[in-house]
């Protein structure tokens, strides 16, 4: 009897190649499993299941995973404020552990020996699937033909599509080379072509796909009003839904006010380079708004150790390090916070812009008697100069001694 293997599936090329691969190379029974983090257009293929089972496979699996990935992995990052390299909100990165996870849980109950995914060598998928699956279960064997260069040959689209044709598959997939891209519920990533040469500009004609840019978008205002309980989303202009159903919604208006789309180069975990176009309007939405409402409830020290965890955050999240107890030390930290994150935001969406336009909470520290120029009993004036003195007396002390080395100098 064969021993399984589990194949992170997609229905896309790269990963149908690997079925009969897989079969060749290692005589395994293959368990495709298709994890529907909202990658939408992929899992509408009414074809999906044929075409994993007519190219070797035994099994699909198709898991939908949206509501936990909004609520346990998009939703700790929002309240943490976690943005990589000042720009990536971290679509692709939250969703790589969940699909380790259900991997994990697929090859348990299937009694799988490996999993396999068709990450690249060059890429920081590979380091976020592999370390994912080392956390939940380090005795399932990883294959990662990218990086068997002995036995996996194939460089090219061209290559794949004639391995597959010389073993009686036949796919309804081009030759032509397109963007690269990957899509959830968060946003939708964009890479090569134009964007693999920084001097030039990306082809937002072509490229966007949830998203106008903000030329494009209607010359009028959107209005929207977001309500938080704790730093969880409950309701979008006054109807209550659930948090990836917010996030659905809010992909659209954004995307057609031109919202959330970066060009940006970032720095891979593997010390590379890259450039990459990403669309998250929703996502960008859904964390100015929750920043806004945090400016009002939480104080500054709290405000400033959050900042830093959130970047702190980003980085572990982006490298794949979820299954750890620094990244759920931090989350727990973060999710302290939140209690009092409760109230309603007000926004405007303008033209690939956000604007501000009112906040309020039960818990806000915003006191209008201290913040007016009429303080009245809580605030006195005259308390700022002993304030001052003693908040300044590090710099007085130090200006003075300097001054007493000058005189001594100019004196000898």
């Amino acid at each position: 009897m064969s021993e399984k293997v589990v194949l992170a599936y997609s229905g896309g090329l790269d990963t149908t190649a690997l079925i009969p691969w897989l079969k060749e190379n290692f005589g395994y029974e293959i368990i495709c499993c298709c994890i529907n983090c909202g990658q939408e257009e992929e899992l509408t293929d009414d074809n999906l299941n044929e075409r994993a089972l007519s190219s070797g496979a035994s099994k699909l699996y198709i898991i939908d995973v949206i509501d936990e990935f909004a609520e346990d992995y998009i939703m700790p990052c929002v309240k943490a404020g976690a943005v990589y390299e000042h720009s990536y909100l971290l679509g692709t990165s939250m969703a790589r552990p969940l699909i380790a996870k259900k991997l994990v849980e697929v090859a348990h109950k299937e009694g799988a020996t490996a999993i396999c995914h068709g990450a690249t060598g060059k890429g920081n998928d590979q380091i976020r699937f592999e370390l994912g699956i080392k956390a939940l279960d380090p005795t399932i064997k990883i294959i990662a033909p990218w990086r068997m260069t002995d036995v996996w040959t194939m460089q090219s689209r061209e290559d794949e599509i004639q391995y597959c044709k010389d073993h009686g598959i036949d796919l309804p997939f081009s030759m032509g080379k397109g963007y690269s891209r990957d899509r959830n519920l968060w946003h939708i990533s964009h890479e090569g072509l134009e964007l693999e040469d920084p001097s030039q500009a990306p082809n937002y004609d072509k490229l966007l796909v949830l998203s106008v840019t903000p030329e494009k978008a209607p010359d009028k205002v959107t209005d929207l009003t977001l309500t938080f309980e704790k730093g969880v989303p409950k309701a979008l202009n006054g109807k209550e839904m659930k948090v990836a159903e917010i996030i659905e919604e809010l992909n659209k208006l954004g995307g057609a006010n031109g919202i959330g789309i970066i060009d940006i180069v970032e720095n891979r975990v593997v010390g590379m380079k890259s450039r990459g176009v990403y669309e998250t309007p929703g996502g960008t939405i859904l964390m100015a708004a929750h920043d806004q409402l945090e400016e009002l409830v939480l104080d500054r020290e709290t405000m400033e150790t959050k900042k830093k965890l959130g970047s702190q955050l980003a980085q572990i999240v982006y490298e794949g390090k979820w299954f750890t107890p620094l990244r759920e030390a931090i989350s727990a930290f973060v999710e302290s916070t939140q209690n009092v994150v409760t109230g309603e935001v007000k926004l405007k969406l303008y033209k690939g812009n956000i604007i501000r336009n009112g906040t309020t909470s039960p818990y806000s520290l915003y006191n209008s008697s201290l913040a007016s120029f009429t303080t009245g009993d809580l605030y006195d004036h005259s308390d700022a100069s002993g304030f001052i003195n003693l908040f300044g007396l590090p710099l007085k002390v130090r200006a003075l001694m300097m001054e007493d080395v000058k005189k001594q100098n100019k004196n000898k």
